[in-house]
Order: structure tokens, then sequence, then C-alpha cells
């Protein structure tokens, strides 16, 4: 299990949005802006209902994590003061949880951290889970 300073967890947990890299097995990258919840331990993000051109379990993302689980995502901070800025980059496996009792936390996290989630029937959706293996950062 990776351990993060108290700063990296604390602006990994605030953040509110990060941009997660798959890719297939032939290697092709595909990065997509997601909002997750960080337990201190696990990323969890869910696959909403936000408008798609698929159904959820064939999104391009999904087709990635289930062939090749190694992910990133990075999470970071822009302000024209330069010596504010920041990111985190959170390599590690994702799996996809399709039931069960961490995916149902998970589901009570994201709607703790995003007012939307509260309105939305996300309550059986999938949730992609990120274990971390590896975090850099830079401005922390």
């Amino acid at each position: 299990m990776v351990q993060l300073s108290s700063s990296q967890a604390r602006l990994l947990a605030g953040a509110r949005i990060g941009h997660l890299s798959t890719a297939d097995t032939g290697g092709a990258a595909h990065v997509i802006p997601i909002c997750y919840a960080f337990d201190g331990d696990s990323i969890y993000s869910v696959l909403d209902q936000k408008p798609k051109r698929t159904s959820l379990t064939r999104l391009r993302r999904v087709k990635n994590i289930l062939a090749n689980p190694q992910v990133a995502l990075v999470v970071d901070h822009y302000e024209e003061d330069w010596s504010r800025l920041w990111y985190i980059l959170v390599t590690g496996h994702a799996e996809l949880m399709l039931e069960g009792d961490e995916r149902e936390q998970a589901i009570v996290k994201l709607r703790e951290k995003y007012q939307q989630y509260r309105d939305m029937d996300i309550d059986m959706n999938p949730v992609i889970k990120i274990t971390p293996d590896k975090v850099v950062s830079w401005g922390i």
C-alpha cells in the first residue's frame, strides 16, 4: 500500500476533478476528466448519467480497464501565480466494481462530495476503484 503525505492526501481528497488515463492492450491511451472520491486508501469514480454515446459498460475506459488494469490519475491546480501550482500523479491498477459493500460505500462518499450525485440514480451503477501503486507530486 502506497503511503501519501498528509498534504498529498488532503489535496487529493479535496480536489473536484482529475484526469484518468487508461490504455488498451496495444498501449493506445485514453484520457478523460472524472469526478472521484478518495478514502485515504483507494480512489473511486462512478459511471454516472451524464450524457454518453454508449452504454456504461461499453465506455472506452471500461473496456480498457478490463483489458489492461494499469491506470494513471492526474489531479492538479493551476493559477497565474506559478508559485501556487501543484499536481499529484497516481499510478496504479483499476477494477470495475458491480456490487458489494465497498461499492455502496464508494457511492456514499461520492454523494457526500458531489451535490449532483445526490440527485442522480447511481445506486446500481458500476464504480471504478483505483488502488495506487505509486504517487508522485510537485509543488506540495
